[in-house]
């Protein structure tokens, strides 16, 4: 059995990946793919948490299948958005695109 302890670092590792990827970066596809990998993390906690406090119930896999479902929405809304956004000003740059400040 794989210690708690392993699961936690590996969800802190991708949380901080992802942290880094929406800190550093300019690009709207970046910038998603990030949140998705933040997602991810919260999805492994979720799981490995509900697996060592209290293995007979299925609630963490529950909510990660939740947390998925609602994630596939919002890659369809977003990749949707960002692909009408490069069709308008032929760039996805979030630091250059002015025009859905106001």
């Amino acid at each position: 059995m794989i210690p708690l302890l392993d699961y936690i670092v590996l969800s802190a590792i991708l949380f901080g990946i992802g942290v880094y990827g929406l800190v550093s970066k300019g690009n709207a596809l970046r910038l998603f793919f990030a949140i998705e990998i933040v997602i991810n993390a919260a999805n492994i906690n979720l799981v490995s948490f509900n697996r060592y406090i209290s293995a007979s119930t299925p609630q963490g896999q529950t909510f990660a299948l939740f947390s998925i479902a609602i994630a596939a929405a919002e890659a369809a809304v977003g990749l949707a958005i960002i692909i009408v956004t490069f069709r308008l000003n032929k760039e996805v740059n979030v630091f250059k695109l002015r025009k859905l400040k106001s």
